[in-house]
Parts: structure tokens; sequence; C-alpha cells
């Protein structure tokens, strides 16, 4: 089985330190191997109930101890205190669901790139190239996933963009894709839940014809056209919580690493 530690990075945007919630894979301590690495927002929402914030983690470890490609994770916590977290996650500022929000995303992203990342890559038997090296993440984390594969394309190859919400940042994120230059190395896995898809018209299909449908639709039509592969999947009756993230695990984790898409 995999084994799961913790270490303590200072994060300076806030002055403060934030945990990492690594796990590392099934044999790793009777080899010598290298592994790719996969990099998360919450990390504490990755692995243990007990850890969660609302109880329930997306059951990562016991996936990917029982999954066939060996993966280190490095999950990133973030900000218990108020709408820190908000401010931590967004690389926008401007008022957002009726908060003012910083939107220092970007300072988070240069921790994770020249803090964390050469930190993971000293300390842990890691191949530290870009083809080898994704991010993931959901609600928040899935747009400062997205926003990682367009903005730091030279870094992260792979993208998990979990319950992102391209409804509201389609257009911020837009002028980033316009003035990015994208490896056709990029896999993007963007999904969304049929319970928050928005307000739906009567007798409209969620699956299709939803706010939030139409926006990750037409983002992904901007990603193919940049050159990038993209997997669209909409959860039928999925929700905004770690119960129905946990259901993705299999489906983002077989195409980003294995070029596997379910039916």
């Amino acid at each position: 089985m995999g084994s799961v530690f913790t270490h303590e990075m200072w994060y300076a945007p806030a002055g403060q330190s934030r945990t990492l919630h690594v796990y590392l894979p099934n044999g790793y301590d009777d080899g010598d191997e290298r592994y790719p690495v996969m990099y998360f927002f919450d990390g504490h929402n990755l692995f243990f109930d007990e850890c969660a914030t609302y109880g329930k983690s997306w059951g990562l470890k016991d996936f990917l101890d029982r999954w066939e490609k060996p993966l280190i994770i490095v999950g990133a916590e973030c900000s218990h205190e108020g709408e820190a977290r908000l401010d931590e996650y967004c690389p926008y500022k401007g008022n957002h669901f009726g908060h003012r929000m910083d939107g220092i995303g970007e300072q988070t992203f240069r921790w994770l790139i020249d803090e964390v990342k050469p930190w993971a890559d000293a300390n842990l038997r890691t191949w530290a190239h870009r083809e080898a090296t994704g991010i993931g993440g959901s609600s928040m984390g899935g747009l400062m996933s997205l926003y990682g594969a367009i903005v730091h394309n030279d870094v992260f190859s792979k993208a998990a963009c979990v319950s992102t919400g391209l409804r509201f940042w389609g257009r911020d994120l837009g002028r980033d894709l316009r003035d990015a230059s994208l490896d056709p190395d990029t896999r993007i896995y963007l999904s969304w839940g049929t319970q928050e898809s928005g307000r739906t018209r009567a007798g409209a299909d969620p699956i299709t014809d939803s706010p939030e449908s139409k926006a990750e639709q037409t983002f992904q039509r901007r990603l193919q056209r940049a050159g990038v592969d993209t997997y669209l999947y909409c959860q039928p009756g999925g929700r905004h919580c770690e119960a129905d993230w946990e259901r993705q695990n299999g489906r983002f984790l077989d195409y980003l690493w294995l070029d596997r898409r379910w039916a």
C-alpha cells in the first residue's frame, strides 16, 4: 500500500506555513524508481475523511493503492481563515460571489513552482520534467488548475479541472488563453455535475443545454483550437462536493496518464 505524510512549507504571500499532504506509491521504499507527480489544491481533502473540511475526502489514497500506474501526489493545503482560500485560489482581482477578491492566485503559483516543486524534486524520487508533471483540483482549485495549465504550460502538461464553474471564469481565462502558447502535448480534463449546472430552461437537457455546459463546451472548443487535447464530462446528478468528485478519480486519472477515455 502507498503511504501519506505531511510536510510544512512556508507560504510567503500570507506569512504563514502551509501543510503539504504527500502520497508515495506502493513500493516507493523498496527501490530507486522515479515517479511522475501530480500537484493538487486543497490537499487536506484528498486522502482521509478525518482530515477533510466537511468530513469526506476524495478517497484518493485508496484509489491510487489499487490503480495500475504509480504516482506521487503533492497536495497543498489552503488557508482555513475566513475567505482567505478564495483569494489564494483566485488568479483574478474583482468582486466574485459577493466577496472582494485580492486575487493572489498567481502568487500561489509562484510558490508552487518556485518552492514546492523544487522541494519535491530534491527530496522525493520524481521525474521533474513537464511531461511527468500534472496539476488538479476542484471548485476554486479547478479554476487554479486550468489557469496553471494555460499560463504555466511550460511546467504542467496535464490538468484535472473539476467543477471549475467556467460560466463565471470563462472570460478571464479566455484572455489568458488568447495570449498563451500551449504545447500540443497538453491534456485538460474539464468536468461539472448536473446539480451545479445553473438554471436550465424547462425541458432542456442539463448535460448539454445548461449555462455551465454551454460555457464548458465553448471553452473546450477554444482549447482545441489552441491544439490542446481535452476530455469534457458532465456527471449525471453530480453535486459540488467531495463525494461526487471521488467518483471521477478513475476517469480523470485514466485520461491524463493512460490516455483512456471512459465510455
